[in-house]
């Protein structure tokens, strides 16, 4: 099982990265293969430059493709798995990562193909897991929960994944109430991957 997690945020003091370490041990503890694309870490690029604009938005597929996005598009190969892991900021996902998907699901791999041009292959497990200060059900009353899954399963992953999952960690205003059982989510989580492999 090949995994790779694609993390957004720019603090080491931040919840959303004790959420990653978490995982990272969990992983280790399988006979899986990891790897993370830091997004703050490798100060990624997320704005499209004008140059990607005429390829992209002219699908002038001929045109080449940056190294950075390249490298990404070879790790997306790689994987069986790939977890999207950021907090929630202003109902969506940081800047960073919606230019990871803006620059990364270039036309011609991840949609518009043609005969000359290379396709995304389909990933068998893509997880979301976000954390979020409001409680999930106070995110769900207001259909923001909805909204975000909406956006991040059907669009973003699309029929790019097999199997999708969203998992909001919400309630972190109040962490000391909601750790041990977000924890105890990410071992489920984990599960399900063991199960997947399984079948």
């Amino acid at each position: 099982m090949n995994i790779l997690i694609v993390y957004s945020h720019p603090s080491e003091k931040s919840y959303t990265f004790q959420i990653l370490q978490k995982l990272k041990n969990e992983i280790n503890k399988q006979n899986w293969t990891l790897q993370i694309s830091d997004l703050y870490a490798m100060n990624f690029q997320s704005d499209m430059s004008a140059e990607e604009y005429e390829r992209e938005g002219f699908a002038k597929t001929n045109l080449p493709i940056s190294a950075d996005v390249l490298a990404e598009q070879d790790k997306i190969e790689k994987a069986d798995c790939i977890i999207f892991l950021y907090p929630v900021w202003w109902s969506d996902c940081p800047a960073k990562l919606k230019g990871w998907f803006d620059r990364v699901y270039s036309v011609g791999y991840a949609y518009g193909q043609n005969e000359t041009s290379k396709k995304m292959k389909t990933i068998p497990i893509g997880l979301v897991i976000c954390t979020a200060g409001h409680p999930n059900e106070f995110l769900e009353e207001i259909n923001m929960a909805q909204s975000m899954q909406t956006i991040m399963l059907d669009d973003r992953l699309g029929k790019r994944f097999e199997d999708k999952e969203m998992l909001i960690l919400g309630g972190t205003l109040e962490l000391e109430k909601v750790m041990a059982k977000h924890f105890i989510q990410i071992e489920g989580i984990i599960e399900r991957i063991k199960n997947y492999v399984k079948k």
